[in-house]
């Protein structure tokens, strides 16, 4: 199906309008999943052109989106992953993993941003971040389109590396998300040392469900977080 190519727009407001010069484009991948970390990609990426197909990862087949990573990798002008443990996610909440992932991976680049844009509709970093959100910015922007193919092609070679001595919950196909595979080894086996212990797939396993984290974070709210505005400009 046609698409429109992601472009360096909104890197080009950023920079004729508040003066920012290092931009980094931020996603992330395995919120929805039931095992394995939320990871996100910072990525820079300047004004050059990118590699012909670059998208949202989730347009591509598998064979290209690893394709195209590898191009990506020696092409962007930096990127860094963040990661929050499933432990994290079960005793913070999503929302404030989400921020705790994001904040790891920009600090761990070389070069720290002047602003970031920051694929979705909320805004989930926050300050001290200078911070842009973009609806669907993964298939509109060149940074971000960047940021979501690495991390999703480094997520996936991660689940399927804590796969290899659990076999049977095709980590290596599944990613940690939910597969008919995946809720039969769960049914049998319960859950391994990599499942987010807070989610409701436990609700329909009675035999495993005493082994449910009881959230203590409230819906939505994030956890140190709260009347720390970031910039959305």
């Amino acid at each position: 199906m046609p698409y429109e190519p992601p472009t360096h727009t909104v890197e080009r407001s950023l920079r004729a309008t508040t003066g920012a010069k290092v931009i980094a484009g931020v996603d992330e991948v395995g919120r929805g999943a039931w095992a394995g970390p939320v990871t996100v990609c910072a990525a820079v990426t300047g004004l050059r052109r990118p590699p012909v197909g670059l998208t949202d990862s989730k347009l591509l087949t598998v064979k290209r989106r690893n394709e195209l990573s590898q191009e990506l990798l020696k092409w962007v002008t930096s990127h860094a992953l963040g990661h929050a443990s499933p432990e994290e996610i079960d005793d913070l909440g999503m929302t404030a993993a989400l921020r705790l992932a994001a904040g790891r991976a920009l600090e761990a680049l070389p070069v720290r941003p002047d602003a970031v844009i920051l694929d979705g509709k909320h805004d989930y970093l926050g300050a001290p971040w200078r911070v842009r959100t973009v609806i669907k910015g993964d298939q509109s922007c060149v940074a971000v389109a960047a940021a979501s193919v690495i991390a999703k092609v480094q997520r996936d070679k991660m689940m399927a590396e804590l796969g290899i001595d659990h076999a049977d919950f095709g980590f290596a196909d599944n990613a940690g998300y939910p597969s008919p595979v995946h809720k039969a080894a769960l049914e049998e086996r319960g859950p391994t040392p990599f499942h987010r212990l807070s989610w409701a797939y436990l609700d329909a396993l009675p035999q495993w469900r005493h082994l449910k984290k009881a959230r203590t974070w409230a819906s939505g709210s994030v956890p140190g977080v709260e009347g720390q505005l970031g910039f959305d400009f």
